[in-house]
């Protein structure tokens, strides 16, 4: 499993959001979409928030 150091934060979304992570889901949709074929959510607890990441720098 990479580490953070490895990854690129490509958009950020609140938790506290009504529709949970289905925006962050939907933009790594379209992100994957678009040819980031890695792009995916993770949690970050600490901020309390949704990322939509890569696995690759750049």
């Amino acid at each position: 499993m990479p580490t953070t150091d490895d990854r690129t934060v490509l958009e950020r979304f609140p938790a506290g959001s009504p529709r949970g992570s289905w925006p962050a889901e939907e933009y790594a949709a379209a992100q994957r979409a678009q040819g980031h074929t890695d792009a995916h959510v993770v949690m970050d607890l600490p901020s309390d928030q949704f990322l939509v990441v890569t696995d690759t720098t750049g």
